[in-house]
């Protein structure tokens, strides 16, 4: 156990114990403080003790940072509601060199407001061993008030030298705006980082195809039993998160109970042989002030048999109530990074493969398995500056749905190369490819330069093109070119039968932020879909005034069928007594404005993928639609209607009995799903590149 006496609070810097530390292994106290080597430091967050409390109810919402120099390399996760926190999370860090200490902070996390400092430490790392573990105690103190008694934190560490190595491997990546990213060539196989903990490979020297997950994890969450009561009015708005490693999922909020039924389904991707364990927290929704926390549970993935579901029914630790969830471990998809020397589709007899498992023959083998895509991303050119030298150090991110992956980064370079090759197992045609460049910075976030998003059923097999970059808002251009060769390859018939079934939702999604232009685009779109329903309404009143005669009958005889009562129902809510401040009262009007923006936007989408539907947008869909539509004009000519009624009901009504978890679904709003709407249509609009962009170009201009 190192001594306490080595770490000291952040405001006594200089002042290191002269104790030495009496233990067997290698010492790197005589190591020159300008060795130019790399180490690798493998850090264990393990707990806290008798932490400072910083709410008002006498407990604190305590998580740890970790920063070398001014870099923040590692946050973790946020204990609720507790003094000694057990966090038992993992970092790996590489370090240029050992002047600078490890220092670690802690903080209690306050939605909304800013977080309260609890205290603060060091870690001198030339008073660590190399390649020993070490268990360190750290004592905290607060700069401003060193007399008080912080509490703890343990901590396991080993640091180990990587002589040798290039300077750009790294295991410590500047955090993106998006979590859970692969890297195609990092050394070490597990590294966890401060936004996001990356599982990492590095490609063989054969340049072989390489798996880059073990696994899939299929999550549905079912429903709550007998959950905490949270709200004065007896009930709770529940939610839950989900988090394995750096993935993390969200429910939807049922509003006003204490039995919700979510019937969501998910998957998270499986890095570790071993399994790992799903951190499960359950939360009571609260307008304009912080959401209260219900309990928490944990999923054992290495407990699991695979290729079997397994019901579960958790009870709520720290709370009350139980979670019924179903797990299901299968094999691997087909996910894989290579050179642009070894794809699949260029090896004819894996192309051949390929091609018969997607063939109209095999419909039924394997519905979910729809498709095969591979992405050649081959380079760019004309990128923005991001550094102040005037270059970029630009990397790649390729997404589909929730796989996402990377290219290495090719440094201090406006024009990359990267010769990269990725494949992916398509789930849902309708799926969009987005490929968005950054610029990776040591120090910070990674800034953004450029992204595209290519709807699977545009791309043309085989064709080089180049893709002009656009905003983050895929809007309008911004600056630079990339250019891919994609192939994709499904069977039709899976196809249009996973159209009608619910899309996936992404896990990895920033939340609608209220935006005053967004707001007024919401506003008109609504409008628009307004008019359109006035204008019917005048069409129809014209068939009234009989103004034309074969209308008006044709209408007379269709309103006869299409009558039926409707009442209403008015729901009155329980108006909350409790007295809000002033901030809280900003909050909750912020939280009204984007819950319209959220609705005007949902409106308006359902009315543009209508229109879009009969306008040929996406022709599969709209062959699609007409298909069915041809399918049941044929089976109402053979069997009378009532039957198809009777057939129907008896099904709807047993659908519970067969399968009590089946996800309830509505096979028209999956299908209108899929189909864009106009502000989708405007992003997926590819933009034409400028010739006169192209460094290449240039080049020859200057030597004609």
């Amino acid at each position: 156990m190192l001594d306490s006496c080595k770490l000291k609070s952040a405001c006594n810097l200089p002042l290191i114990c002269n104790k030495k530390i009496h233990t067997v292994g290698t010492s790197n106290a005589d190591v020159p403080l300008a060795d130019p080597g790399m180490y690798q430091l493998d850090i264990t967050l393990k707990r806290g003790q008798s932490l400072a409390a910083r709410d008002r109810g006498g407990t604190s919402d305590p998580y740890v940072k970790f920063k070398i120099g001014r870099k923040e390399v590692f946050r973790s996760k946020i204990i609720h509601k507790n003094l000694n926190p057990v966090w038992e999370e993992k970092a790996c860090v590489l370090v240029d060199h050992l002047r600078e200490p490890l220092y670690i902070k802690v903080f209690d996390y306050d939605f909304g407001l800013q977080d309260d400092f609890m205290g603060s430490a060091f870690l001198d790392l030339t008073q660590l061993e190399l390649n020993r573990s070490t268990d360190v105690t750290l004592t905290l103190k607060d700069p401003h008030y060193p007399d008080h008694d912080l509490g703890i934190i343990l901590l396991s560490v080993v640091l180990t030298p990587k002589e040798g190595e290039s300077r750009d491997v790294t295991c410590s990546r500047p955090a993106l705006p998006a979590l859970g990213f692969c890297r195609a060539e990092l050394q070490s196989p597990y590294c966890q980082n401060a936004q996001f903990q990356s599982q990492s490979l590095r490609l063989s020297d054969q340049h072989r195809k390489s798996h880059l997950w073990r696994g899939i994890v299929s999550i549905t969450l079912i429903e709550g039993r007998d959950l905490k009561a949270m709200d004065s009015n007896g009930l709770s708005d529940p939610y839950v998160k989900f988090r394995l490693g750096h993935q993390k999922y969200k429910s939807k909020i049922m509003p006003k109970t204490l039995n919700p039924q979510w019937r969501e389904q998910f998957d998270f991707h499986l890095y570790e042989e071993r399994g790992g364990i799903i951190d499960i927290t359950a939360w009571d929704k609260d307008a304009g002030k912080r959401d209260d926390f219900i309990g928490r549970c944990q999923v054992d993935l290495s407990a699991l048999s695979r290729e079997q579901t397994h019901k579960m029914e958790l009870q709520l630790e720290e709370g009350e109530g139980h979670l019924v969830l179903l797990v299901t471990l299968t094999a691997s998809a087909t996910v894989s990074i290579s050179d642009l020397s070894a794809n699949s589709l260029e090896d004819q007899k894996e192309r051949e493969e390929i091609l018969k498992r997607y063939s109209p023959l095999r419909i039924f083998h394997n519905l979910k398995d729809v498709g095969f895509l591979q992405v050649k991303v081959i380079r760019a050119e004309g990128l923005m500056a991001a550094d102040v030298t005037g270059k970029s150090d630009p990397f790649c991110v390729v997404e589909l749905n929730n796989d996402r992956l990377l290219t290495h980064t090719v440094y201090k370079n406006l024009n990359p190369e990267w010769n990269k090759v990725f494949t992916f197992n398509i789930k849902d045609i309708h799926s969009v490819l987005e490929v968005t460049v950054y610029d990776e910075d040591r120090d910070r976030s990674a800034d953004f330069l450029g992204k595209v998003a290519i709807p699977l059923l545009s791309i043309q097999n085989g064709e080089q093109k180049a893709y002009v970059l656009k905003n983050k808002q895929l809007t309008g251009p911004t600056k630079g070119v990339i250019y891919l060769e994609i192939d994709v390859i499904f069977n039709a018939v899976k196809a249009s039968l996973r159209t009608l079934i619910p899309k996936e939702q992404k896990y990895i999604e920033e939340e609608n932020r209220l935006s005053k232009q967004l707001l007024l685009r919401n506003f008109i779109r609504m409008k628009r879909c307004v008019m359109v329903l006035v204008n019917a309404a005048y069409y129809i009143n014209s068939c009234f005034d009989w103004d034309s005669p074969p209308r008006s009958l044709a209408a007379f005889v269709v309103v006869e069928d299409m009558l039926e009562d409707e009442e209403e129902e008015d729901d009155k809510d329980d108006k909350d007594g409790e007295k809000k401040g002033f901030i809280n009262k900003i909050y909750a009007i912020q939280e009204v404005c984007v819950s319209v923006q959220n609705i005007l936007d949902e409106v308006a989408s359902f009315g543009e993928r209508i229109k879009n539907t009969f306008n040929w947008t996406v022709p599969f869909l709209s062959w699609l639609a007409i298909v069915a539509l041809c399918v049941f004009t044929v089976v109402l000519y053979f069997i009378p209607l009532r039957y198809i009624v009777l057939v129907w009901g008896i099904n709807k009504f047993t659908k519970k009995l067969r399968s009590p978890y089946a996800i309830d679904n509505n096979e028209l709003l999956d299908f209108l799903s899929r189909v864009p709407s106009d502000v989708q249509v405007v992003q997926y609009q590819e933009l034409k590149p400028d010739p006169s962009h192209s460094p290449y170009k240039r080049k020859k201009n200057n030597l004609g």
